[in-house]
């Protein structure tokens, strides 16, 4: 039932690729997020590679301790064992896989871009953004460029010019992919006026230093990669990471999970005296991968999506 070829994908990357699991902590677990761990989980564990856990809390406003420990939580009672970045390590203290102990690596990668690229500060708000046309629900505005000729020194908030040019790529789940972010995005936010570092940047930044060569992520953020690649490449990575983006489990209006909202918690299926298995197979079962739902076991996930690079290997 997956349109993946396991295969193809094989010939892109690595014998033993690295992908990452990289979940927010700015609310409880969901079934979109067990989803998207049964495909990072499955994929990578059936191209023989490994998984590191990435805490993206880099929005200091939205992230809480007690969503990050529920987070770890959660993902111990479902089994997910990632290969780096366990919860014993975070527990323990600081972190290089959590985006909010990285602030130093950040504005190093920063100052590194204003070198090769232009960056310049922008104290943009939500206000002026809107004036802009930019703070439509679930619509993107290209950023109109308010601050781009103001000569604004890079401060608190700071932006990427972003030149015209189209970035193609082959998705792994969606075939041939054609985007050209300065008329997506215009020129990208690295860091908010708060002092935040985007998502945007940050990242891209991790993919590159921690050797993240395959990313593994909802189809909500595909139109993210086009500017990722073209940042990715302005900080000197020759060649991206191979892209997979699978389907997102919809709710009957046809709206996505959300954290905000509550929806399908783990925790509260936890509570309701479900099974990790049995959760496993409901994640599944609602993007697809499955005719209907069934437990399912974390060893057998890599056969969720076909032949593994090994029985591939061993008949070629």
């Amino acid at each position: 039932m997956c349109s993946l070829d396991l295969s193809a994908l094989a010939t892109r990357l690595p014998r033993q690729p690295t992908a990452r699991y990289a979940p927010s902590p700015t609310g409880y677990l969901h079934l979109g997020h067990v989803a998207n761990a049964v495909c990072v989980w499955g994929i990578t564990r059936a191209l023989g590679g490994r998984v590191l856990l990435r805490l993206e809390d880099h929005d200091r406003t939205r992230c809480r301790p007690a969503y990050e420990s529920a987070l770890l939580d959660d993902l111990e009672w479902l089994g997910f064992v990632p290969d780096l970045g366990t919860p014993a390590e975070f527990r323990a203290g600081r972190s290089p896989f959590r985006q909010s102990d990285g602030d130093s690596v950040y504005g190093e990668y920063l100052r590194r871009l204003s070198e090769t690229a232009e960056v310049f500060g922008c104290d943009c708000s939500r206000r002026d953004l809107a004036l802009d046309g930019g703070d439509a629900p679930d619509i993107e505005t290209p950023y109109a460029g308010r601050c781009r000729g103001r000569g604004l020194a890079p401060g608190r908030g700071v932006r990427l010019r972003i030149e015209p040019g189209e970035e193609r790529f082959h998705d792994g789940w969606l075939g041939e992919q054609s985007q050209e972010p300065a008329r997506q995005c215009g020129d990208l936010l690295l860091r908010d006026r708060l002092g935040n570092w985007t998502y945007q940047f940050a990242v891209v930044v991790d993919d590159l230093r921690q050797g993240v060569d395959l990313v593994i992520r909802g189809a909500d953020l595909l139109g993210s990669t086009g500017r990722q690649i073209r940042l990715g490449h302005l900080l000197g990575r020759t060649v991206p990471p191979v892209f997979v983006h699978h389907p997102l489990i919809r709710k009957a209006s046809g709206d996505k999970l959300s954290k905000a909202a509550g929806d399908t918690g783990v925790r509260e299926l936890r509570a309701a005296g479900a099974t990790a298995s049995g959760v496993l197979g409901q994640a599944a079962h609602a993007i697809g991968l499955l005719p209907a739902p069934r437990e399912v076991h974390l060893r057998d996930l890599a056969e969720l999506f076909g032949e593994s690079k090994e029985a591939h290997e061993s008949a070629s």
